[in-house]
Parts: C-alpha cells; structure tokens; sequence
C-alpha cells in the first residue's frame, strides 16, 4: 500500500500525486508514440477515433461530471465545429486558423445555450439540451447554401501550409497531441478557483452560492468551455468522416457521448479514457466477434446494438461508479489484502444540511 506524506499545500493540486504516477503515465505516452511503429493504418484510425471521442468526453464531463448539468445535445456542439472547420477551409482559410474559428464558435454557442438553461436542472435541462440539438439538426438540414443539405459536405484534406496530415499516422499523432492539450488544459482548469467553483455547484448550489459563488455565472462559464472542447473534437471527426451530412450527428450521438462518461465514470478524467475506449473499439470488436459466430447467430438484425445496450444496462446495474470505479475497487484489494473489507466502497448517500431548504 503506498502511504502519501503531504507537506505543503500545494502537494493537493499537483498533477501527478507520487512518482509512481509520473513513471506509468510517461510509459503510456511512449507506448502511444511507439504505436505506429506496430499498428497497421486500420488499428490507427481506430486510436485517432478514440482520441477524438475522449476530447468531446472531456467537455462533457467538465459540465456533467465536474458541474453537474446533464445535457443530451451534445452532438450539435460536435456539428457545428465540423461544419464550421469544413466550411472554413473550403474558403481558403489556413488549417490552424480555422479549426480555432470552429472551436471558438462552438465555445459561444454553448454559452449563449447556457443562459436560459441557468434556471433548469435535471430531467429538465437534458429536454432542453435535446430540443437545441434537433434545432441544430434541422437547421444543417435545411441551410442548404452553407451545409449542402442533405446532399453533405465534403471535408478538405488537412495541411499546414505544404505539410499534409492526410495519412494515417500524421492524423495519430495530431489527434494524440491535441488530445494530450486538452486533458492539460482540463487538469489545470480544474485545479484553479473555477474548477473548485464548478465542483462546489456540483455537490450543492446553496452551499456554491453561501460562499460567495456566482451560479449563472459559472454554470454558463462551464457550457461555453465544454462546448468548446466538443466543438473541437468535432473539427477532428470531420477528417475523420471526410464527408459530413446531417444524419451524423443524430440524437444517438449525443446518447453515446452521455453514455461514455457514465460508463467511463463520472467525476473523474481517468473515466473519460476508460469511456473512449468503450465507446471507440466496442463496435469494432463486435463486428469481428460476428465472423467467429455461427451463422445462424451472426446474421441476427441488430446483434451490435443489443450487444452494445446489454454491456451498457449490466455496467449501469452492478457498478454505477463506472469503469474507472472497477479499478479503483481492484487496486484497493490488492493494496490492502488480506485487511480488504467489501465495504470500502460501499456507496453511502450523505445530505448537506442546505439541502434540507429544497
């Protein structure tokens, strides 16, 4: 069992808590940059993708995770980045420059979203996130001179200047470095006064506000950087795709990203890894699973999507703390055995005395 001896304050937002996290998180990140080195273009492509749903991950868990706000249109905010990175650099605009416009914009949709949903909270707030995210639909459906319609969009390849990142390998490490940025950038955000802010809104609103903290202000504050986040991720999955239309950013997706972080495990950056993975590579390993089935079996409509939900509803039932929670529980075992007790990780539902006033 490692035993942390803290003494000085700032040992509590450092980002890595002992050395031991330095040494793994440093052997991960080689083993990502060694990758390519054994991994087919298939399997990169598959990565790239996985690294593009954790940055739409990270938004959202800064703002359903961190916040507390659950929102379900998180796919319009994944749209209009791509829309608007494609849209730019079919104007001619530099790869960089635009694919900042995309998240900025991204960025000031979801805070002027966040402003009339400042006085909702659960159920309603997911309604109202999901009526912006059909709006959204509706509207790449239908303006036609911008987005195509539903005839699409093609996407322009990426390149800086005359350096293309076209190929499978560039667009790894491009999409690898960009997310290392992100969950940088997320770290750090949270360890300042907002992110203490954000969390403190999470747990009670009352007790956020007796301490001086500005609700609207930080609620609208955390849409706008999760939209931008997403927006991001979104400018990404356009090369991705290569072709945008409208029916790829339905409802599903927004499910699908809200699902990741619940799976992954609410709360906490490590879930959102976790969530990518499931998300990313689950629907690959269930079409090669169907080539081994029996063909009786194999050729049963919707095999993927009851799969898919079954893993989601078991996940859900017996470990709601999510996958990162597994771990936890696992590494906690194996730290205190044979002094381990099953109730440990018992969860218990404590009540703040504020909230008696709702």
């Amino acid at each position: 069992m490692r035993f942390i001896k803290k003494t000085h304050y700032n040992q509590d937002i450092q980002l890595f808590k002992h050395q031991g996290q330095l040494f793994w998180y440093g052997a991960l990140g080689v083993a990502l940059l060694l990758s390519p080195l054994v991994l087919s273009d298939f399997y990169l492509g598959e990565l790239s993708l996985v690294f593009i749903y954790a940055i739409a991950g990270i938004g959202l868990m800064l703002l359903t995770g961190y916040t507390g706000l659950v929102s379900l249109g998180h796919a319009a905010f994944l749209a209009i980045g791509a829309y608007t990175h494609a849209y730019l650099l079919a104007q001619g605009w530099p790869f960089p420059v635009s694919i900042l416009c995309a998240t900025l914009l991204s960025s000031l949709v979801g805070a002027i979203i966040g402003i009339p949903a400042l006085r909702m909270t659960g159920i309603y707030l997911a309604v109202a996130t999901l009526a912006f995210a059909i709006i959204v639909e509706q509207v790449l459906s239908h303006w036609v001179s911008v987005t195509g319609g539903f005839r699409g969009m093609a996407v322009e390849l990426p390149s800086i200047g005359s350096f293309s990142l076209d190929d499978s390998v560039t667009f790894y490490f491009l999409c690898l470095f960009i997310l290392t940025g992100c969950l940088f950038l997320a770290l750090n955000l949270l360890r300042t006064s907002t992110g203490r802010a954000m969390t403190a809104i999470r747990d009670s609103e009352i007790s956020a506000q007796s301490m001086g903290i500005h609700l609207a202000y930080t609620k609208t504050l955390a849409f706008g950087i999760s939209a931008g986040f997403t927006g991001l991720a979104g400018s990404l999955l356009a090369h991705k795709i290569g072709y945008l239309a409208p029916d790829s950013f339905t409802l599903l997706i927004s499910i699908q990203l809200l699902l990741m972080v619940v799976v992954g495990g609410l709360g906490s950056l490590h879930g959102v890894i976790y969530g990518a993975l499931f998300i990313g590579l689950l629907p690959q390993g269930l079409a090669l699973l169907r080539d081994t089935l029996p063909p009786a079996l194999a050729q049963i409509p919707g095999l993927e999507p009851g799969i898919f939900g079954l893993i989601l509803v078991l996940v859900l039932i017996y470990e709601p703390q999510g996958i990162y929670g597994r771990w936890l529980k696992i590494r906690s075992y194996f730290e205190e055995f044979p002094l381990y007790r099953k109730a440990t990780h018992k969860r218990q539902r404590s009540y703040l005395r504020t909230e008696r006033l709702k």
